[in-house]
């Protein structure tokens, strides 16, 4: 795979996982920024047309 250019660098797309689901693939320099790993529970909130993911708090 290519190297997308600058402008382009946050454009995702989603998949299709399991069939009922869907998936989006973060930036790696994103996920370390916010110290996220892997497996880590997420809320989603959806905010108008817009999504809200945020970490998980018990």
């Amino acid at each position: 795979m290519s190297t997308r250019k600058t402008e382009k660098r946050n454009i995702r797309s989603l998949t299709k996982v399991a069939g009922r689901s869907f998936g989006i693939t973060f930036p790696i320099d994103l996920i370390r920024k916010l110290g996220w790993r892997s497996r880590q529970k997420l809320t989603v909130t959806p905010k108008g047309k817009k999504l809200i993911v945020k970490d998980w708090k018990k």
